[in-house]
């Protein structure tokens, strides 16, 4: 199962949290970012999670990694990522920096790949050729992302040679996983610049991804791509592949669907589900 963009701040969303349930003892729960911004926010929804099913695999999203000026944890960039990756630890939930699990159950043997990658600012919208133009373009639109603010890259010197340094890793590793076996990828933001073409502002697909992973699915066998981030839940197909965003997103967009909020999208074994 799986699921994304918690965003537990909302005491709505916080409430949907503490009633989710596993459908089985045996469910792993996929949480693809956006769980909240404050350190103990995040310690406690991954804590009443990985209480409920058999395992948890998490990675991060930019609000994750964002530093808040209220958030008594003043940790910037990769040292916060860190300091993440220890809570995880601490409660047993697999984080991109631990060996990938797995699964045996229904659909498996599929290697569960938790991916941590950010973005370098490649999806760019028409007629924009360079990030400075595109950002222009994103100022005139009134679209500007606040990790601009918030999420720092330190100690890089730039939010894309952040995501150069996790490309250059996470690439590695998943070409060292046995080439027989094949893959669930677990991003917050989509690996394929498809997913962004129904937002309502083109211009904030710039803090969406990077055409780097592009391949990555066909790649790593990629049997499913979880994502987040994008807060439009569905299920799409990029060269044969399911891609599938699983995010709750905030009170005001999970109001207007009809599907019930907060219930995990099943994974594994594979669902036409959107």
């Amino acid at each position: 199962m799986a699921i994304s963009d918690l965003h537990v701040r909302y005491e709505e969303n916080r409430a949907i949290v503490e009633k989710l349930r596993p459908s089985s003892e045996a469910d792993w729960l996929l949480v693809a970012g956006d769980v909240g911004e404050h350190v103990a926010d995040i310690r406690w929804a991954l804590t009443v999670l990985s209480d409920r099913f058999a395992k948890v695999v998490w990675a991060p999203g930019n609000h994750e990694l964002w530093t808040p000026p209220n958030d008594p944890v003043q940790l910037r960039g990769a040292h916060r990522y860190d300091h993440l990756v220890e809570i995880c630890r601490e409660l047993g939930v697999v984080t991109p920096e631990d060996p990938y699990p797995v699964w045996e159950g229904a659909g498996g043997p599929a290697v569960i790949a938790p991916l941590f990658v950010l973005y370098d600012y490649t999806f760019r919208p028409p007629g924009a050729p360079t990030k400075e133009a595109a950002l222009t373009l994103a100022e005139e639109a009134g679209v500007i992302c606040t990790d601009e603010f918030l999420l720092h890259p330190d100690p890089y010197p730039t939010r894309e040679a952040w995501c150069r340094a996790r490309l250059e890793t996470t690439e590695a590793r998943l070409a060292a996983i046995p080439e027989d076996l094949p893959t669930v990828l677990v991003n917050h933001f989509p690996v394929v610049r498809q997913p962004t073409e129904p937002l309502w502002h083109p211009e904030f697909s710039l803090w969406c991804g990077t055409e780097a992973t592009a391949d990555w699915p066909r790649r790593f066998r990629a049997t499913t791509v979880v994502y987040g981030h994008l807060h439009i839940p569905r299920l799409i197909h990029v060269d044969g592949i399911p891609h599938q965003e699983v995010s709750l997103g905030y009170p005001r967009e999970w109001r207007r669907r009809t599907r019930p909020p907060g219930r995990p999208v099943q994974i594994l074994p594979a669902t036409t589900e959107a």
